[in-house]
């Protein structure tokens, strides 16, 4: 399709969004095209009410949570607003649609001793233990998205500094990030083994996969998946939950909501507040502990 195969290069070569983001309006649009060769919809004929019908099929057939239904809208006013500036459709109707709100669900995250049976899995021994080990350790130790994990190249790193230049998913904002001792240890380590027996050719990413090319975000979760089975923790992990970890331990910590928004890089501070929520158990423990007149 002329359209769709355009649309996604525009995305890529004038807007300049990470291949990260573009993988995901590809998924999205796929399963939109799937449903409306199912229902023999042309995709230049679209009308409000076929718009309504497919919103509910994403809720009441595919079980879509809130957040993931707002994704596909997002998506396709994207793609609606790209037809409509090359003259395809005389409107943009997805503009018309509200997404549904989402869930206020607090955000999941792994206590200080379950990270520490996690990053033991790893067997440092061998170029893809070494490499599981280093993505752990990133994740943790910077809080980046795994869009922005993958997406490193071993010319973004400044060890001397210990930081990392790391591009948001849409690829047009940059930022630093920092690391400890311990992630510079295994970086090291990677950088002087596991890295130079599974690069091939000229490849730039810091994080490979087994055929020496650069990881993909699905690849960074099956792996996940995988290490937290050798553990004794009964969890689905995700990439997201080690990022909702550092947050959680830094303002556990003292460190104050502003900074931890400027590392984590939310361009607002409400995305950011919904980790006060979570250390409020701690918070109370604090106070009980330290103000004289908590407790008799």
């Amino acid at each position: 399709m002329d359209d769709y195969d355009r649309y996604l290069e525009y995305l890529e070569y004038q807007k300049h969004y990470s291949h990260y983001t573009v993988d995901n309006y590809k998924e999205d649009l796929d399963d939109y095209f799937a449903y409306l060769n199912r229902e023999e919809i042309s995709y230049l004929d679209i009308e409000y009410s076929d718009i309504r019908l497919y919103l509910m099929y994403l809720k009441e057939e595919k079980k879509e949570k809130a957040s993931t239904i707002g994704r596909h809208l997002s998506a396709l006013r994207s793609f609606y607003r790209y037809l409509a500036s090359q003259g395809k459709v005389d409107s943009n109707l997805f503009l018309l649609i509200s997404a549904p709100k989402k869930e206020k669900n607090l955000p999941r995250y792994f206590e200080y001793n379950e990270l520490e049976e996690l990053f033991q899995v790893p067997d440092l021994t061998t170029p893809l233990g070494q490499r599981d080990r280093l993505i752990l350790e990133l994740l943790y130790a910077t809080g980046m998205r795994v869009g922005e994990l993958v997406e490193i190249n071993v010319n973004d790193l400044d060890r001397s500094q210990s930081q990392i230049l790391v591009r948001t998913g849409k690829g047009n904002k940059q930022r630093m990030v920092l690391y400890g001792e311990y992630a510079a240890e295994i970086l090291d380590l990677y950088l002087k083994e596991g890295y130079q027996e599974l690069r091939k050719g000229e490849e730039k990413a810091l994080i490979l996969n087994n055929q020496g090319r650069r990881i993909t975000t699905r690849g960074v979760r099956y792996l996940l998946s995988n290490l937290i089975k050798k553990t004794s923790l009964h969890k689905n992990i995700s990439p997201h939950m080690i990022r909702h970890s550092f947050a959680t331990h830094l303002l556990n910590e003292g460190c104050d909501i502003m900074s931890v928004q400027e590392l984590l890089g939310h361009a607002s501070i409400s995305s950011t507040q919904i980790y006060t929520h979570v250390t409020t158990d701690h918070l109370k423990e604090v106070y009980r502990n330290a103000f004289p007149r908590a407790k008799k």
